[in-house]
């Protein structure tokens, strides 16, 4: 089974990781090291995954993660290989590479049982659909041929009670960005002008001013970055994975250190601050990596979504009362309706989706003047997706600056005012609605 949080020890080779994981027995000359090296080569190669097999897993992106994950799982001669939303972490160039591995996988006699919320993955790679919703079998296995987008997406997204509350605009764009739908739905119409009032007073939230960064492993570092979001705006931000936008986040966010420029919040400069001292004067993020940045999965969900309301506290020696935290705890958990046991369980035992709509609850908690949001909907279902989409605008509306990260462009079309587009850890273009995909894409790899 290939898991979507990956298992591998970040601190070990490929190689060593490998290794670990093989339940073969050694050869007869034991544990030596330019052997295993050579067995993982071999291996790697046949699997079609380009990487070392002395290269730290700490030290190379998702695609090959997973690639990895793919030939540990297959290692033992495995004849049914699971893998849980592989695609959910990918851009569509690395889901195109990962699908044809796992043709050639099928073509050896493998059974793969896949989960995936796209509707057009699904139809691209199974031979046969199933389709669970709220814990139940809702379609049995039916070959793919006799289905189609829309029977799927109605089978998915289920009854009208799946997404009470929500504007039919917002379901509309949460099935084109969760399901894949973008070439068979016509995007809504989206109403701005409560948005565009407050933005038109200029009143800027956040300024970055020529920025630049340190290297970071598997990520292009900023190089001189200048962009701004004003109160009621949102500015999204497009490129290939890999090109600053990691990097934008975590400067913003005071996680990365900054070499050059400075980083204004609300009129403050913010560059050498710390964390906590940028949340209280009002920044709020959704970080990329709910798993290691958005929550600390051995500690009591209740916990996680306090720990807000402590680090914002201005007064240290104010007293805190576990019974109202948790009460506050409930009521957010409630309202983003996180699905959980119990308060006192750990965050870790939540799935994907869940997790995600916990880090919401925490970070829309409280009022915020900037609001940073990398990948939001990554592992939410139609009905969580569309009630992100939602929030974004509300938040937007309410004077809030959003810094939107996302590599879906449909979702970036739908929700942002202004799309800025990194290249190289750099700003190569910036765009307005209407928006023109080919060029917003063009840009995104240097083709204009």
């Amino acid at each position: 089974m290939v898991h979507q949080t990956f298992s591998l020890p970040p601190s070990f080779t490929v190689a060593e990781a490998l290794e670990l994981f093989d339940r073969r027995p050694a050869s007869r000359l034991g544990y030596r090291l330019s052997s295993i090296e050579q067995k993982w080569r071999d291996e790697l190669e046949r699997a079609g995954v380009n990487v070392s097999p002395r290269a730290r897993i700490r030290d190379l992106p998702i695609e090959s993660l997973q690639g990895i994950e793919i030939v540990r799982a297959l290692a033992s001669q495995a004849q049914v290989l699971i893998l849980d939303e592989p695609t959910a972490a990918l851009p569509p160039p690395a889901v195109d590479r990962l699908f044809a591995r796992l043709r050639d996988i099928r073509q050896r006699g493998v059974t793969i049982l896949i989960i995936l919320h796209k509707v057009r993955e699904v139809l691209d790679l199974a031979d046969s659909v199933s389709v669970l919703r709220g814990g139940r079998l809702v379609l049995s296995p039916t070959p793919s041929r006799e289905l189609d987008a829309y029977r799927l997406a109605d089978l998915i997204i289920g009854s009208s009670s799946a997404t009470a509350g929500l504007a039919p605009a917002d379901v509309a764009v949460a099935a084109r960005a969760d399901l894949g739908l973008s070439e068979t739905l016509e995007r809504p119409a989206v109403g701005r002008t409560s948005s565009q009032a407050v933005a038109t007073t200029n009143e800027v939230a956040l300024v970055l001013d020529g920025v630049a960064t340190g290297e970071i492993t598997g990520e292009a570092p900023l190089r001189g970055l200048s962009v701004s979001v004003r109160r009621g705006e949102i500015v999204g931000i497009a490129g290939v994975e890999g090109n600053g936008q990691r990097a934008l986040v975590r400067a913003v966010a005071g996680l990365v250190a900054t070499t050059a420029g400075t980083i204004h919040l609300g009129g403050h400069d913010v560059t050498h601050r710390t964390t906590g001292s940028r949340r209280r004067l009002g920044l709020h993020t959704i970080p990329f990596d709910r798993n290691t940045e958005g929550i600390s999965v051995t500690s009591p969900i209740w916990e996680n979504v306090a720990i807000g309301s402590v680090v914002e506290r201005r007064r240290p020696g104010l007293l805190l009362h576990p019974s109202e935290l948790r009460r506050l705890a409930r009521k957010a958990l409630s309202e983003w309706k996180v699905q959980f046991r119990d308060l006192d369980q750990r965050a870790g035992e939540l799935s994907g989706g869940n997790a995600q709509r916990l880090v919401f609850a925490r970070e829309l908690g409280a009022s915020a003047a900037v609001m940073v949001a990398a990948q939001p909907t990554r592992g939410l279902d139609v009905s969580g997706t569309a009630f992100v989409h939602r929030t974004l605008r509300d938040v937007r509306d309410k004077g809030t600056g959003v810094l939107l990260a996302s590599s879906d462009l449909d979702e970036l079309f739908a929700l942002s005012d202004r799309i800025v587009v990194l290249l190289g850890g750099a700003v190569v273009a910036e765009f307005v609605p209407p928006y023109d995909r080919r060029a917003v894409g063009a840009a995104m790899v240097g083709a204009t």
